[in-house]
């Protein structure tokens, strides 16, 4: 059975930090590239940020230089560190496995930036 599980979420105030996780189980996953995507409210699903078995990394330009993302491929792990938090950052945060035509969802944790 495939699992990703999301962890991290919660309130968090504008400027501050957060680290989410993502811990997967059931398939390959040194073979797969592991993202994170970003739904904010009323607003589609969008990947901001990814890293392949190889570790080549890309970002989208609205989190560049504010997150980053690693894997651990011993833990068959994904975290997402993300700095400078800001309103528009909130919304749901999912954690993504693709292969080729595989694709694999977590549930998703929510994270809301608000004073």
């Amino acid at each position: 059975q495939v699992l990703l599980v999301e962890s991290g979420g919660g309130l968090v105030q504008p400027g501050h930090s957060l680290t989410l996780s993502c811990a997967a189980s059931g398939f390959p996953f040194t073979h797969y590239t592991m993202a994170w995507y970003h739904q904010a409210p009323g607003k589609q699903r969008e990947m901001i940020a990814s890293i392949t078995p190889g570790r080549f990394i890309r970002y989208a330009e609205s989190v560049e230089g504010r997150f980053t993302i690693s894997r651990d491929n011993t833990a068959n792990t994904a975290a997402l560190q993300m700095t400078a938090l800001a309103p528009e950052d909130s919304g749901v945060y999912y954690c993504n496995a693709e292969r080729a035509y595989q694709k694999y969802w977590g549930q998703g944790t929510q994270v809301t930036v608000s004073s």
